[in-house]
């Protein structure tokens, strides 16, 4: 395989790692507008990013199985018509506006990303120097931050109408302008996504004509593995210390994220009193701040080792997490906006700093982690309750305690990991 080769590959895999960041970063802005128009409560609406993160949970195993069968680009294909699949059954779901319907598009779409994810994260770290893996796959994330611009940009500009009603204004309309009215609100999503759907399934047409390096790990292929049986590999990989460290690192890591990003719009609205389209304008901002984190952390690698900088980021998000929830104001909508810059570089890097040294285990070793996606799930059900049920700034104590365990797991492997990106490399 040529340098030139391997070039477009990282280019074209990287486009992906914006598709799959298109998706996600959409959810915050369905939180709130599917709350409004199906008419739901905060726990209610926080099945949205359960939804989500569910299907990542499910489907790794199956992606990586799949991958041993057909290789990294048929996983890669399968990921992309599964998402365009979910995308635009949005428009159906839209037209009845059925929550349920919803559910089951977004659950299609992250099946999806869970394929691409599970084959673009390894393929990536594998694709070049293992010595600079993290810094690959940071600058690949990076577009996942540009990703989330892009979301906050499409979410304010044509899905958020910027129009609450209160209490008082719904029961003074009739039962046919409450419904007409919840109609609109549910329809803004439909062009949206139809468009994106439609964008994600020519990329796949794409990708199935574009040949892409093969990637084979060390003994794979050899005959040792495939004696085994699926539930004996996974066996071996519980035995792999840093790999299931680094599971329950990217739990809690995404269960934070789900937790900062998902519910960002209702935090703004609730404790610094905004608007809709204000507290979007925000969550633009904190896209943008998680994008200029990525870049600004994958260059940063080149003089700190990535778990270093892994631990120095989720210690003064600890600290931000305690401004978000004991300030008033508009101040604890800053201090998330800090939050979005220093979690950044996190999933990557947990993600690279788990699976490095796997060799034939990599596949499989790398659906594990994305498995642990599943924390957004489990931790958006408890933010939900516990903003019903007492105060969105106390749920946010939920995504400290996550910040608390990344730091917790880096620190420990400051002096023991190997991986020390410096400018010599």
């Amino acid at each position: 395989m040529t340098k030139n080769n391997t070039l477009f590959a990282i280019g074209l895999i990287t486009s992906l790692f914006f598709i799959w960041g298109l998706a996600l970063n959409l959810n915050p802005v369905l939180i709130p507008h599917l709350k409004k128009a199906c008419q739901l409560t905060t726990f209610q609406s926080s099945f949205v990013d359960f939804a989500a993160y569910i299907a990542y949970f499910l489907f790794p195993i199956p992606a990586a199985q799949f991958m041993k069968k057909f290789g990294y680009k048929g996983g890669i294909i399968l990921g992309l018509l599964l998402v365009s699949t979910g995308m635009l059954l949005f428009y159906p779901a839209a037209g009845i506006r059925n929550y349920g319907f919803f559910l089951l598009a977004l659950f299609i779409t992250f099946s999806g990303s869970a394929f691409l994810e599970t084959a673009a994260n390894p393929y990536i770290s594998v694709l070049g120097d293992p010595n600079t893996a993290a810094r690959r796959i940071n600058l690949a994330q990076s577009f996942n931050g540009l990703a989330s611009v892009t979301a906050g940009i499409v979410g304010s500009r044509f899905i958020l109408s910027g129009i609450t009603l209160s209490a008082t204004q719904e029961a003074a309309m009739t039962a046919p302008q409450l419904k007409a009215y919840l109609d609109k609100e549910a329809s803004s999503v439909q062009m949206p996504f139809l468009i994106i759907g439609l964008g994600v399934l020519i990329i796949a047409l794409l990708i199935f004509r574009t040949p892409l390096p093969l990637i084979v790990e060390e003994g794979e292929g050899t005959g040792e593995l495939e004696k085994k049986s699926l539930f004996e590999r996974i066996g071996d990989l519980l035995h792999e210390k840093e790999l299931m460290a680094g599971v329950f690192a990217q739990f809690f890591y995404v269960g934070a994220q789900a937790c900062v990003f998902g519910f960002f719009v209702l935090f703004a609205e609730r404790v610094a009193l905004m608007d809709e389209k204000s507290a979007s304008v925000f969550l633009i901002a904190g896209s943008v701040c998680f994008m200029v984190g990525r870049f600004v952390g994958t260059m940063l690698m080149k003089v700190i080792s990535a778990v270093k900088l892994l631990a120095i980021y989720s210690f003064i998000n600890i600290i931000l997490i305690a401004l978000a929830v004991i300030l008033q104001g508009k101040l604890p909508v800053y201090a998330l906006l800090g939050i979005d810059f220093f979690m950044s570089i996190m999933f990557p890097t947990i993600f690279s700093l788990s699976i490095r040294g796997l060799g034939n285990k990599t596949k499989e070793g790398s659906s594990l982690v994305i498995m642990a996606i599943v924390g957004g799930a489990i931790c958006a059900l408890g933010f939900g309750l516990i903003a019903d049920h007492s105060n969105i700034q106390l749920a946010y104590l939920i995504p400290g305690f996550c910040f608390l365990y990344v730091f917790i797991y880096a620190f420990k492997r400051i002096k023991t990991t190997e991986v020390v990106l410096s400018a010599a490399h």
